[in-house]
């Protein structure tokens, strides 16, 4: 059996190397960091209607070989470290709890945490799945807001930490529906954003 070289961005069917695929015509699209490949014109399809572009096409591409494909990741500059965070005082986080009145306890500093992730087993016993981490925006929604706003352009690493924002922020929800043993996430489980 081939082996897989990405998945479509679609429906996720494997696009082996070596195979013809599609590729969509507008260039933000193709950039090495978020590269959006298509198994048929109609997944294509589906991806212009959620991303609106005025003038698009689908491009019959064809996948590299295995050795080229590994050849472009080691050509790749590797992604910027993470800015540090400022030191500040330890953050007050409330421990979660079966009952009412959970005492409030500092976080440990920044240094002594061993994982950026939260456990994926919370106290209220929710089992949080492994999930892919795909885009979670409309990314030229989110480039339009910015440029109407500002007049500034956004670099595609801002798409990934938005989705990972989103991401937390689910999290969150889900923790806050399960300490209320609901099996779904309401607006009120969800923190509301800055004014």
């Amino acid at each position: 059996m081939a082996e897989t070289w990405l998945k479509c961005s679609a429906c996720k069917n494997p696009i082996t190397f070596g195979a013809n695929h599609w590729v969509c015509s507008v260039s933000t699209c193709n950039r090495s960091r978020m590269r959006l490949v298509f198994c048929t014109v109609s997944c294509w399809d589906s991806h212009v209607a959620i991303l609106r572009h005025r003038d698009a096409w689908a491009v019959d591409a064809k996948a590299p070989s295995k050795d080229q494909w590994e050849r472009e990741l080691a050509a790749m500059p590797p992604e910027p470290e993470p800015a540090p965070k400022p030191a500040g005082p330890p953050a007050v986080r409330r421990m979660v709890s079966d009952t009412p009145s959970a005492p409030l306890r500092s976080a440990p500093p920044p240094a002594a945490q061993t994982s950026a992730h939260p456990p994926t087993t919370s106290a209220t016993g929710i089992h949080l799945q492994e999930a892919e981490h795909d885009i979670l925006i409309v990314v030229s929604k989110v480039k339009k807001y910015i440029k109407d706003r500002s007049g500034m352009n956004t670099s595609d690493a801002v798409v990934d930490l938005l989705s990972d924002h989103i991401r937390a922020i689910c999290d969150d929800g889900i923790r806050a529906a399960a300490r209320d043993d609901r099996k779904t996430v309401l607006e009120r489980d969800l923190p509301r954003p800055r004014k």
